[in-house]
């Protein structure tokens, strides 16, 4: 069988085990291992795997990774996210799909603390979805702005994808950071004007809040 055909029968087997569940890195690491088995042989296939496993559990960039999740572990058991949420809401929640707008605030400030998408995500959806719930705010949206906001964190530096992405590719990190800043910044002002248009179409669905005076606003910040 030509080393071509092989690639062909692993990519549809990649498929196959995406498509059934499976964790991507454990399909692709199989795969992988499997192919490079058939065309050299197992002992350099398990010769590989091991190689590569320790290359990496060693790699001294990847040590960021495990701080970053440590710093969000942090900052989330210190409160600083509903400090960050309230702060966004004393400017916002005024307007219509105010706390929204805050979630999406919020969750902009929180991924430039973690750099962790699911942490962010997994942090408003405990801070952000009880509040809007009892205001009101539609199912739909709360959950919604959650889960579109936790995708900014690979956006706002610092960025644990980026961090891994510029090892993988050696890239310059610190160029990969300032690169996606203003994006990242563009974004989250999108999703903002996005909530506030549909709010105000179907102000049902997102409920005005109180109006907060400038002290209460300088003070949260």
């Amino acid at each position: 069988m030509s080393e071509t055909m092989i690639g062909l029968i692993g990519l549809a087997f990649l498929m196959v085990m995406f498509l059934s569940g499976m964790e991507l890195g454990f399909s692709m690491a199989m795969v992988g291992f499997l192919g490079f088995s058939y065309v050299i042989s197992a002992k350099a296939g398990l010769s590989l795997l091991a190689h590569d496993i320790f290359d990496v559990s060693t790699s001294y960039g990847y040590t960021v990774v495990p701080v970053f999740v440590f710093m969000g572990m942090l900052a989330f058991n210190a409160g600083i996210a509903r400090q960050l949420y309230l702060s966004a809401y004393r400017f916002l929640g005024h307007v219509p799909g105010g706390m929204a707008m805050a979630t999406v605030g919020g969750a902009t400030a929180f991924g430039s603390i973690t750099g962790s998408p699911s942490a962010t995500s997994a942090t408003f959806a405990s801070v952000a979805i009880p509040e809007m719930d009892r205001y009101g705010y539609d199912k739909r949206l709360s959950s919604g702005v959650v889960a579109a906001s936790g995708c900014l964190g690979p956006l706002i530096p610092p960025s644990n994808p980026l961090i891994v992405y510029g090892i993988i590719t050696e890239q310059s990190i610190g160029k990969l950071f300032t690169a996606t800043l203003i994006p990242g910044l563009i974004v989250s002002s999108l999703f903002q004007l996005i909530v506030y248009a549909w709010c105000r179409i179907n102000p049902s669905i997102g409920p005005k809040g109180e109006r907060s005076s400038w002290r209460e606003r300088l003070s949260s910040i």
